[in-house]
Formats: structure tokens, sequence, C-alpha cells
């Protein structure tokens, strides 16, 4: 998250966490492994910042994701109405059975 507000040095990014530095290095690493972060050396110091391009791919599974769950949620919703109307149905009198119990 912090990255998102824009470059900042590795120990900035570590500072908040309590772990030793080797350790955060390990998982800023896999981040530029996967291509969401890149970093820069200046003398001693390491500037990493965000490669937005690199979620574009991500965005675009979520979407597809997103309007599998929707159709199978619209699906769900529609058997759910269904099975209500059949229940309220079958909780109903007829009408040959509200005439048979008049008559007695």
């Amino acid at each position: 998250m912090r990255l998102c507000a824009g470059e900042a040095s590795v120990g900035e990014l570590a500072d908040p966490f309590d772990m030793a530095l080797p350790s955060f290095m390990k998982h800023i690493h896999v981040l530029e492994t996967s291509g969401l972060v890149q970093s820069e050396k200046s003398g001693r110091v390491r500037t990493c910042r965000l490669s937005p391009d690199a979620l574009v791919g991500a965005e675009d599974w979520f979407q597809q994701q997103r309007a599998i769950w929707e159709a199978r949620l619209d699906r769900f919703e529609a058997y759910v109405m269904k099975l209500k109307k059949e229940r309220a149905a079958a909780k109903r009198p007829s009408r040959t059975t509200k005439k048979k119990g008049a008559e007695s």
C-alpha cells in the first residue's frame, strides 16, 4: 500500500514491520520476480516502485471471475425463488380442499 503513494526505499517499506531486513528483502524479491515491483539501487539505497502494468492481467482475470460468479449467483437466486414459490403453493389449500372443509 505504501508504494501506491509513490517510490520508497526498502528501509522505509520495512520500517513498519517487525522483521529483519534480509527477510523483508525476500518479500521484495518475490514482488520483483512477479513483475509487480521494480527496484533500483543508487549507492547504498534501494528504491522500489510499483509496476501497475503488471496488474492488467490480474485485473482481466478478476473481471472474468466476477462475471462467472455473478451468473452463478443469479442462477442460484432464481432457483431459491422457484423453491419459495413451490413451498408457498404447497402450503396453500387448494380450492377443492376448501369446499370439502366448508361442507363438513
